[in-house]
């Protein structure tokens, strides 16, 4: 990790579905220790863009840097091997498996050797243990374990999903919505696990129609409308007034690139 450069630099990201361009050159960069917020109306193009970043579509043009070095994401297990975690809005859990396999999706953790691991022989017992002292750094309190995440509260899978991906995204963290539907003292957790985040250090990008977790949390936002950027602004220096009429269109700025 090169602390002096961005953790995440985008220039010139473009994609487009057919005949709707979804980005449009869009440049953006993330440090190390912010909360940046991505906003925009419905369609603005910031679930694209955080699903270009993750791997999970590939960008008609553009070009990524992570500390300073130029690089491609060409699926989201690339992404994660580069230190980019993502929460989409879908959450991605699997409401079958319980809470330590769900923190270990796609990481699972096996015994017994290299037979073990042809076998898929999990090592539930290392997991469940490391689990723990995950959530308890990060404060997160779940009853059991054991539970299946089927049968927790939209709260607790919420940040469960964040806990997975503070644990592996120690550089880049991106979350979509990630207190959507939530009522006041969950998304009040979850934007304790975001400030965790950047207490420890991690690039954050954070999509939220929320104007006060914004104010809260963040410490700039970049304004996306119809798929480009309009807007870049510290949030210090603006009002939450000020952000939705960025968001609308109301108001304009010459966006730095």
């Amino acid at each position: 990790m090169n602390a002096a450069a961005p953790a995440l630099e985008v220039e010139g990201l473009c994609k487009s579905f057919r005949a709707v361009q979804a980005l449009d050159h869009v440049a953006l960069t993330l440090r190390y220790g912010q909360v940046t917020a991505l906003l925009g109306d419905n369609g603005a193009g910031k679930s694209t863009f955080v699903k270009c970043v993750a791997g999970v579509y590939t960008p008609d043009a553009g070009v990524m840097r992570i500390d300073g070095d130029e690089t491609t994401v060409g699926s989201p297990d690339a992404a994660r091997a580069l230190g980019i975690e993502t929460v989409h809005q879908t959450l991605a859990v699997v409401d079958t498996l319980d809470v330590a396999e769900n923190l270990f999706l796609n990481r699972e953790q096996t015994r017994g050797g290299r037979v073990g691991a042809w076998l898929g022989v999990l090592d539930k017992k290392r997991m469940r243990a490391e689990t723990e002292q995950i959530l308890d750094r990060l404060g997160i309190r779940i009853p059991s374990l054991r539970h299946a995440m089927g049968a927790l509260s939209g709260g607790q899978r919420q940040a469960v999903a964040i806990g997975r991906a503070s644990a592996w995204g120690r550089q880049i963290v991106m979350l979509d919505e990630p207190a959507a539907a939530l009522g006041v003292e969950q998304a009040a957790r979850v934007l304790e696990l975001i400030r965790k985040l950047r207490s420890d250090g991690a690039a954050v990008l954070l999509i939220t129609h929320n104007m006060d977790r914004v104010s809260e949390v963040c410490d700039r936002a970049v304004v996306l409308r119809q798929g480009r950027k309009t807007a870049e602004v510290n949030i210090s220096d603006v009002t939450k007034d000020d952000l939705v009429a960025y968001i609308t269109g109301a108001k304009s700025q010459q966006a730095p690139s």
